[in-house]
């Protein structure tokens, strides 16, 4: 247990980057450069890890921590481009409503400047459709059956006074809490 600090950090970055390339493998997405990594070498990777199990676990609750704060701030990136991606379709939007309209106003539906073409056309496909609020005021033949849905919260109550044979409570699970 000598290890010098950069050492455990190069193991633990090492293992860091191994169980991010587990994780995207076990989502579908490949780096065709990257080694393909399984369940067993990430466990071997941690094992190889010199240190007390105290000091593992201490390593470990660090990248979980810093997973965390990094998930939690690409949320907040992916809000924040979203709502960058929302602002500039409703320009786009607003933009192409003002030209159309416009262009529809003087009638000019068709030209071609040196940069693009332009025309104004119906749209295609099924004809837009508003339907009542009111499901009453449809024929049945026009409506869609759909299939009973279990009431969770309801079975579980019942199961709590009772037995069924229909349903059961299942053991609760554990979970590691890190503070």
């Amino acid at each position: 247990m000598n290890n010098k600090l950069y050492e455990l950090t190069e193991q633990y970055v090492y293992m860091m980057d191994l169980l991010e390339q587990l994780c995207l493998q076990q989502m579908g997405i490949v780096d065709e450069d990257a080694d393909t990594v399984d369940e067993k070498l990430v466990k071997d990777t941690l094992e190889a890890i010199d240190g007390e199990i105290e000091d593992k676990a201490d390593g470990i609750a660090k990248i979980l921590r810093n997973n965390e704060t990094m998930a939690d701030a690409l949320k907040a990136e992916e809000k924040r481009l979203n709502t960058r991606r929302k602002a500039l379709e409703n320009a786009n939007n607003f933009l192409k409503k003002y030209l159309q309209e416009n262009l529809e106003f003087i009638g000019k539906t068709k030209f071609k400047t040196a940069l693009f073409d332009y025309s104004i056309a119906k749209n295609g496909g099924l004809q837009p459709l508003t339907i009542t609020d009111n499901l009453d005021e449809i024929p049945g033949k026009y409506l869609i059956p759909q299939p009973p849905v279990p009431n969770n919260d309801a079975i579980r109550k019942l199961l709590s006074e009772k037995e069924v044979d229909w349903a059961k409570l299942e053991p609760r699970g554990k979970h590691l809490t890190i503070r």
